[in-house]
C-alpha cells in the first residue's frame, strides 16, 4: 500500500489522541450522571500546567534555556502527572458544586471553562513559544512490522497506546463487569442503584475526578505531543467543545467515541491538505477559502449530531430487514444516560 497514505493514516490516529483521551474521560463522567462542561478550559489549563512542569523539571527555571538534558524523560512523566492532578482538581470543583451544593452543573461548568482558559493564558504567558520536551515515538517490537496495522497503530508513542488501552478498558469495565454495571446504573437510575446498596454520590465523586484526570492527560498530550509548547491563543482552543460533541456522537459508547475522534481528525487532515494543495476536479485545481476549510470539520459534526438527534437515522433503519435493523439499532443507539445533569439526594 502507498507509504504516503499509511503515513497519513498514522498521522490521523496520532493527532486524534488528545480528543480520544478527553472524550473517554468525559464518557466516564457522563455515564455517572454528571456533565463536565469545563472541558474546553480544562484542556487549556492542563496543557499549560503539564508543559510548564515538564519544562521546569527538564530544563530548570530558566525559561531561556534551550539545551536538552538527561532529565527530559522525568520531565515528561512529571508534566503528565501534574496535568492529571490539575484536571482532577477542576473536576472535583464540578463534583462538589453538584453533589454537595446542588448547583446547576451546566452553569458551573461554563463559568469554569472561561475561568480556566483565562487563568492558563495569564500563568503561562512567560512560557509561550519556547522549546520544551516532546514525547518521543516508541514503536512496539513485532507489532510495528504487521502489514498495514503496524505503521498506522504501532509506530506511535506511549500516549497513543494509552488511548487504545483506555477505549478497550472502559468498554470492558462498563459492559463486562459488575462494578461497571453499577457505574452505568448511577447515571441511568440512581434511585434503583441506591436501593441495591450502591453509594451513588460517592461513586459520582470517583468517576468525575477520574474523568477529569483523563482530561488532564489529554491536555498534556496537546502541549507535549500533538501541538508541542504553548501559544497565545491556545492551539487547542475549541477542542473541548469538540470532545463534548464526540461523546454525544458516540452515544456514550467507547468504541463509537474513538471512531468519532478519528473521523474528526481525518476531516481536519483533509481540510488541511485541500488548503495547501487545492482540490483537483477534472484535471483542474480549485482553491478554497481557508476560513471555510477550517470550518468544514465543525460543519460535518453539526450535521452528524442533527441526524442523530432528529431521528433521521432511526427512520432510515426502518428500511432495513428486521434482524439487520435490530443489530444496527443496538450499534447506533445514542440515548443519553437518563439521570445526566441531575442531583441525587438521599431521603
Amino acid at each position: 500500500m502507498n507509504v504516503e497514505f499509511l503515513n497519513t493514516l498514522a498521522s490521523v490516529v496520532a493527532n486524534a489522541t488528545p480528543l480520544v483521551i478527553a472524550s473517554i474521560g468525559e464518557t466516564i463522567t457522563e455515564r455517572a450522571g454528571v456533565i463536565n462542561l469545563s472541558l474546553n478550559g480544562s484542556l487549556i489549563v492542563t496543557a499549560m500546567a503539564g508543559f510548564i512542569a515538564a519544562r521546569v523539571i527538564s530544563f530548570g527555571v530558566d525559561v531561556d534555556a534551550i539545551d536538552m538534558i538527561a532529565s527530559a524523560e522525568a520531565g515528561l512523566i512529571g508534566g503528565v502527572v501534574v496535568a492529571m492532578l490539575v484536571g482532577a482538581l477542576v473536576a472535583l470543583i464540578i463534583a462538589l458544586s453538584s453533589i454537595e451544593l446542588r448547583l446547576d452543573q451546566v452553569t458551573v461548568g461554563f463559568i469554569l471553562t472561561l475561568l480556566m482558559a483565562d487563568l492558563a493564558q495569564f500563568l503561562g504567558q512567560e512560557y509561550t513559544r519556547i522549546p520544551g520536551p516532546v514525547v518521543p515515538k516508541w514503536p512496539v517490537p513485532l507489532l510495528q512490522d504487521l502489514p498495514l496495522l503496524g505503521p498506522v497503530f504501532f509506530q506511535q508513542n506511549v500516549l497513543v497506546y494509552l488511548s487504545y488501552v483506555l477505549v478497550i478498558g472502559l468498554w470492558f469495565w462498563l459492559f463486562r463487569t459488575r462494578p461497571g454495571m453499577a457505574h452505568r446504573a448511577i447515571g441511568e437510575r440512581p434511585e434503583a442503584a441506591y436501593a441495591r446498596g450502591t453509594n451513588v454520590n460517592r461513586l459520582r465523586y470517583v468517576y468525575v475526578v477520574l474523568g477529569g484526570a483523563l482530561v488532564g492527560v489529554a491536555g498534556g498530550a496537546y502541549s507535549l505531543h500533538f501541538k508541542p509548547g504553548l501559544s497565545n491563543p491556545p492551539a487547542m482552543q475549541g477542542d473541548g467543545w469538540i470532545a463534548l460533541a464526540i461523546v454525544i456522537f458516540g452515544g456514550w459508547h467507547p468504541f463509537r467515541v474513538v471512531v468519532g475522534a478519528w473521523l474528526f481528525a481525518a476531516l481536519r487532515a483533509v481540510s488541511s491538505d485541500i488548503q495547501k494543495n487545492g482540490l483537483a476536479v477534472l484535471g483542474q485545481t480549485i482553491e478554497f477559502n481557508f476560513v471555510l476549510l477550517n470550518g468544514l470539520p465543525w460543519l460535518m459534526l453539526i450535521v452528524t449530531l442533527l441526524l442523530v438527534s432528529s431521528g433521521a437515522i432511526e427512520r432510515l433503519l426502518l428500511l432495513l430487514p428486521g434482524p439487520v435493523q435490530r443489530r444496527m439499532r443496538s450499534v447506533l443507539r445514542s440515548d443519553p444516560p437518563r439521570a445526566i445533569g441531575t442531583t441525587f439526594e438521599v431521603d
